[in-house]
């Protein structure tokens, strides 16, 4: 993984060596091997490399055609890039060993049809200098990002917004997305970003820019993909999920993994070690005070006895507090909770051992994983008249799960329309009834989150919708600390066939991830295939508000002029809350932290702008 950047001038203006070193220097953590840039005339390239596959010196970038014609900033990983390499080796001489320039040559022979050859991770652009035309992409589910900021003027693009802002003369919020931060406790449901005029290029999608125009298509889309039942046995799919973990074993520097504790890390940690008899595997993970809600020690502690390179770290208020700002300042734009917060510890422990990470995201989406996909189950079987088949699922789900969020979540999809959007403005944060009134108008949240028709129907909103938060988050963590991660699960051939799968491979009597819990059972720990709650990487932060550093900095956040004059919170209100919280009388953790979250993200990248 890498870090890429550049800036185009519409006007044929040269663009400034500075500029792109200043972009470069901001996003430097995603890279700190190697940066190379490339200017002509009005196009400007940079790239930072964090050396993956062929560490020579010839996996620089930007990197350029054999006849020098065009050139290609790149991040991520084509994992299938051997298989490429061969198939393009008549067409093309190669002179690296990189993926970088496999993609490169399979643009210059494919076109833009090279896309949907590609298993990987990637957001690149190719500079054609002939013809001055920019092409770019984003892979199909967001696991890369893309940025982009465009004028009359210019188009300045890069992996992270901290880059572009340097390069504006004007930084301002984008209260739309506020509002639905605030109110809807969502973000990355869209293309627009806190920042009003930073975009994001979204998941599946690719652009073209000539003469200062832009062109954005979608060139994959995962629904078009799904095209009929499958049904796989437990075998076949553990091999789809094998041939998936392969691919992501390709590197020439050392790898982790994240160990949660969850079934899906733990299937992959099961997979590393049986299947592919990896037995120095490093595994990190973050721990809790034994016997707290958060802590998931006992889960991890299955592995002891098989694994021998375990490395913990352990979350803690003190930590948080001493790294708050930072932490705000890594993820570029408000988060709904801490809960990253684990994950960004995880890989700062990680960065001192490895260079990638394999992660677990991605199967709750496609599996089952969170409550509401019980509710649209149960939608799924009542509004179908399979009436047995429903009161054997909810006795079973019943009995099986402490939570019975899932049949709230049943309740809220038979809701009306009207009524559905008005339950779901929970009016997290305090807002101001000001704010709320000048901003409550239309929005398609409800409509796109929250109004399944089937099972597979809300797996795939959440692809659509709700993902890309998630791999953002996992994205900044990571290259934070000079990490790529890599996400087994989100191997586009093992989600096409797992949401090809009938709802009852999916979720069978109770228990989610029923497929994946039967293909894995034999190499994984009993005590996860038979754990049913959903945790993640939680922490307490209930508890760390009410430490004294915490309780002055939140109570002076709740008195400064600047916080009032935002406009945003109901302030009497949040004091109400904040002294309710204080004494342990409720839990207003997550308005606190929009609070506090919000607050620091004006400091730091609109107040002093």
């Amino acid at each position: 993984m890498c870090g890429i950047a550049g800036v185009v001038n519409f006007s044929g203006k040269a663009v400034r060596d500075e500029e792109i070193n200043t972009m470069l220097r901001t996003i430097k953590h995603r890279g700190p091997d190697d940066e190379g840039i490339f200017i002509n005339d009005g196009t400007g390239l940079g790239h930072v490399r964090l050396s993956i596959i062929d560490l020579s010196a010839a996996g620089h970038q930007p990197m350029f055609s054999n006849d020098g014609r065009y050139s290609i900033v790149f991040n991520g990983e084509i994992y299938n890039y051997l298989e490429l390499k061969k198939e393009l080796e008549d067409s093309y001489i190669f002179k690296t060993k990189s993926d970088t320039e496999v993609l490169l040559a399979a643009y210059l022979v494919w076109g833009e049809a090279c896309l949907s050859k590609f298993n990987g991770d990637f957001s690149f652009v190719i500079y054609d200098k002939q013809e001055n035309l920019l092409f770019g992409a984003r892979d199909r589910f967001g696991i890369k990002p893309f940025y982009y900021y465009k004028d009359n003027a210019r188009f300045i693009f890069a992996s992270e917004i901290k880059a572009i802002l340097p390069l504006l003369n004007n930084v301002s919020p984008n209260n739309d997305i506020v509002f639905e931060y605030l109110v809807y406790h969502r973000t990355d449901q869209s293309n627009e970003t806190f920042f009003n005029s930073v975009l994001k290029l979204k998941h599946g999608h690719c652009f073209t820019l000539r003469n200062g125009d832009l062109r954005i298509r979608r060139w994959y889309n995962l629904s078009d993909q799904i095209k009929g039942t499958v049904k796989l046995t437990p075998e076949e799919y553990r091999e789809e999920l094998r041939r998936s973990v392969g691919l992501r074993l390709r590197s020439d520097v050392p790898i982790g993994i994240c160990l949660s504790g969850g079934i899906d890390s733990s299937t992959i940690t099961s997979l590393l070690f049986h299947d592919f008899n990896l037995k120095e595997i490093n595994t990190f993970s973050a721990l809790f005070d034994k016997g707290s809600w958060e802590d998931e020690s006992p889960f991890i502690d299955v592995f002891k006895d098989t694994l021998r390179n375990m490395h913990f770290v352990t979350p803690s208020a003190e930590s948080f507090y001493d790294e708050f700002n930072n932490f705000v300042s890594s993820l570029g734009e408000p988060i709904p909770g801490i809960s990253p917060y684990a994950q960004y510890k995880v890989m700062q422990l990680a960065g001192h051992h490895v260079s990638v990470t394999l992660d677990g995201q991605g199967s709750d989406e496609m599996l089952g994983g969170y409550s509401n996909f019980y509710g649209s189950y149960l939608k799924e079987l009542l509004v179908n008249f399979r009436l047995i088949m429903f009161f054997n699922e909810a006795i079973a789900y019943y009995k099986k799960t402490d939570s019975k969020e899932g049949f709230a979540f049943l309740a809220y999809y038979l809701l009306p329309h009207f009524l559905k959007d008005k339950a779901s403005q929970k009016k997290l944060g305090n807002v101001h009834p000001d704010f709320f009134a000048e901003y409550n108008q239309e929005s398609t949240i409800v409509a796109d989150l929250y109004d399944p028709k089937t099972l597979h129907d809300s797996f795939l909103q959440h692809f659509e919708y709700k993902l890309e938060h998630l791999l953002k988050w996992d994205d900044l963590n990571s290259m934070r600390f000079s990490i790529e991660s890599r996400i087994p699960f989100l191997d586009h051939n093992l989600v096409e066939k797992t949401l090809s799968l009938p709802s009852d491979l999916v979720i069978r009597k109770g228990v989610n991830k029923y497929i994946l819990r039967e293909s894995v059972k034999d190499i994984l720990p009993t005590k996860i295939y038979r754990r049913m709650d959903k945790k993640g990487l939680e922490t307490p932060a209930d508890r760390w508000f009410r430490t004294k550093p915490f309780q002055n900095y939140i109570r002076d956040l709740l008195n400064s002029s600047r916080f009032q004059q935002r406009g945003y919170f109901d302030v009497e209100d949040a004091r109400k809350k904040f002294r309710s919280h204080s004494a342990g009388e409720a839990n207003f953790s997550k308005d606190i932290w929009k609070w506090v979250n919000l607050e620091i993200w004006f400091n730091k990248f609109i107040d002093n702008k």
